[in-house]
C-alpha cells in the first residue's frame, strides 16, 4: 500500500507536468488507496499545502541551494517542497520526521542520486525556520509571504489598496466554510439542522440569509441521506446573493447562459417556488447532465437544461423576464478552494474580459423590456468585472446599471458589489445588474 506522503508526491509530479486539477486528481488517487481517513487527510493536507504555501516554499529552498531552483529534476523538486511545507508549516510532524520521510521518497521514485541532497537542504531549512525578503518591497514581500506571484499582488494593491490585497491574500490560506441553499420546495432551515443532527452534522443559521446554513462535521456530503434525497446543495453566501439579486418572482421566465452545474438555477427555481419556466444552458452536453441530475434530486421540475454557446445568439430561445450571465473567469476569488488558480498565467487572464464582453452583449439580446439581466463572476480583476461592465453600458444605451440588492451590499458608485472573503465571508465575487429600457 502507498503512504500518504508517495500519494501526494504522485498527485503533485502530475499537477506538474500535466496542469492537471488537484480535486480531480487527489479524489482519483484517495479512491482506491486503501488508506484510512487520518492518512487520506495528510495527503490532502500535504498537497493542498504545498499548492497553498508554493512560492513562499520555493523562495526557502532556493535561499539553500547552491544553483537555480528550475534547474532540478521535476521529481526532487516536488520532494523537495513536500518536505519544506511540513517543516515550514505543520506543527503536528517533526522536522526529523519531515526530512528523513522526503529522503526516503527520493530513495523510492529513482531519485538516489538526490538524497543528499534533499537531506542538506531540509535540514538547512529546519535550521534556519521560515525565511521572507524585507519589506521594503511592500509586493515582493507580500508575494513570497502569502504565495501569490507579484503581478497579482499589485494588481489587487492598486485595485483594492494594500489592506484589502493583504486580506485577500491572508484569508486564501483559510480553510473555506461549507454554506448550503436549503431547498425550500422540501424542508425549511430548523427541519434540517435536525435531520443533520440525527446525522452527525454540525449547522447553524446564517444571519440575514434566510435559506441558508453553515455546516461542519459533515464527511463525505453526497452520501448524505439529506442530500440524496434533496433537502439542501451546497453554495457559497456570494452565489446565492446573485440568485437573489435576479428579484424573480412566480412564472416567470428565466434563462442561465452559462449554468452548468446549475446552483444558481437551482436557486432561482427555489425563489420561484417551482412555478415558471428557467432554461439553463451550457455549451457541453456532459455539464448539461449535471443541471438536469440536480434539478431532479432537488424535485425541481421547471428547469429545462440545454445545450447552447452562450456566444451565439439564438431567436428560437425567445426572450426572458430574467437573464443571468455568470461568465467564465479567472477565479481569483475562490483561490482558497482551489490554491492552484493563483498560478493563472497572466496572459490567459488578460484574453477573458473580451470573451465575457462577447457573452454579456449577447445574453442582453433575450432580456425581454424593462426584464433585468446580472452579469457575475468568481472573480477580483476589475479588468474582468467593472470595466466589462463600462463597455457594456456605454455599447448598449438601451440597459442602465441598477442596484442588484437594496440589503447594503452594493460599494460602488455604479451600484456593483464587490464581495471580499475577509470582509463579508464569502468567496471573492462581482455582480453587476442592469435593467433593459425599451
Amino acid at each position: 500500500m502507498k503512504s500518504a506522503r508517495q500519494i501526494a508526491f504522485e498527485v503533485l509530479i502530475k499537477m506538474h507536468r500535466n496542469n492537471a486539477y488537484s480535486n480531480i486528481e487527489l479524489d482519483s488517487a484517495l479512491k482506491n488507496s486503501g488508506l484510512d481517513k487520518r492518512d487520506c487527510a495528510l495527503a490532502a493536507n500535504l498537497v493542498y499545502g504545498v499548492l497553498e504555501r508554493l512560492i513562499t516554499i520555493d523562495y526557502n529552498i532556493e535561499k539553500h541551494l547552491t544553483g537555480k531552483i528550475n534547474k532540478l529534476k521535476p521529481e526532487v523538486l516536488v520532494i523537495l517542497r513536500l518536505g519544506a511545507y511540513q517543516i515550514l508549516f505543520s506543527d503536528k510532524i517533526p522536522n526529523s520526521a519531515a526530512v528523513n520521510e522526503s529522503v526516503k521518497l527520493a530513495k523510492n521514485n529513482r531519485c538516489s542520486f538526490a538524497s543528499g541532497l534533499c537531506n542538506a537542504v531540509l535540514r538547512a531549512i529546519s535550521k534556519d525556520g521560515l525565511l521572507l525578503p524585507d519589506n521594503t518591497d511592500k509586493a515582493e514581500y507580500l508575494s513570497v509571504k502569502y504565495s501569490f506571484p507579484r503581478w497579482l499582488c499589485e494588481l489587487w494593491q492598486k485595485s483594492y489598496g494594500e489592506d484589502n490585497a493583504e486580506g485577500i491574500m491572508k484569508t486564501a490560506a483559510e480553510k473555506p466554510p461549507i454554506y448550503i441553499k436549503v431547498n425550500n420546495l422540501k424542508t425549511t432551515p430548523d427541519k434540517l439542522i435536525e435531520i443533520f443532527r440525527d446525522e452527525g452534522v454540525a449547522a447553524k443559521r446564517v444571519k440575514n440569509y434566510e435559506n441558508s446554513l453553515k455546516i461542519s462535521d459533515t464527511g463525505d456530503i453526497e452520501e448524505l441521506n439529506s442530500y440524496k434525497i434533496g433537502l439542501f446543495h451546497v453554495q457559497d453566501l456570494a452565489s446565492q446573493l446573485c440568485a437573489e439579486a435576479l428579484e424573480v418572482k412566480e412564472n416567470m421566465t428565466v434563462f442561465d447562459v452559462c449554468s452548468a452545474p446549475g446552483g444558481k438555477a437551482f436557486s432561482v427555481a427555489e425563489y420561484m417556488n417551482n412555478k415558471g419556466l428557467i432554461k439553463a444552458f451550457d455549451i457541453h452536453e456532459h455539464r448539461v447532465k449535471l443541471i438536469n441530475n440536480g434539478a431532479e434530486r432537488l424535485g425541481i421540475s421547471i428547469i429545462e437544461g440545454k445545450t447552447g454557446d452562450a456566444e451565439k445568439y439564438e431567436s428560437s430561445y425567445g426572450l426572458a423576464d430574467r437573464v443571468l450571465c455568470d461568465v467564465p473567469c479567472s477565479g481569483l476569488g475562490i483561490v482558497r478552494r482551489k490554491p492552484e488558480i493563483r498560478y493563472k498565467e497572466k496572459i490567459l487572464i488578460d484574453k477573458l474580459p473580451l470573451l465575457q464582453y462577447r457573452i454579456l452583449e449577447n445574453a442582453s439580446n433575450y432580456v425581454k423590456p424593462s426584464g433585468r439581466l446580472i452579469y457575475s463572476t468568481c472573480t477580483l480583476n476589475p479588468a474582468e468585472n467593472e470595466e466589462v461592465c463600462k463597455k457594456f453600458l456605454k455599447n448598449h444605451k438601451e440597459f442602465k446599471s441598477v442596484k442588484p440588492l437594496n440589503n447594503g451590499f452594493c460599494n460602488d458608485d455604479c451600484g456593483y458589489i464587490t464581495l471580499m472573503p475577509h470582509l463579508h465571508g464569502t468567496d471573492g465575487f462581482f455582480i453587476a445588474a442592469f435593467e433593459r429600457l425599451d
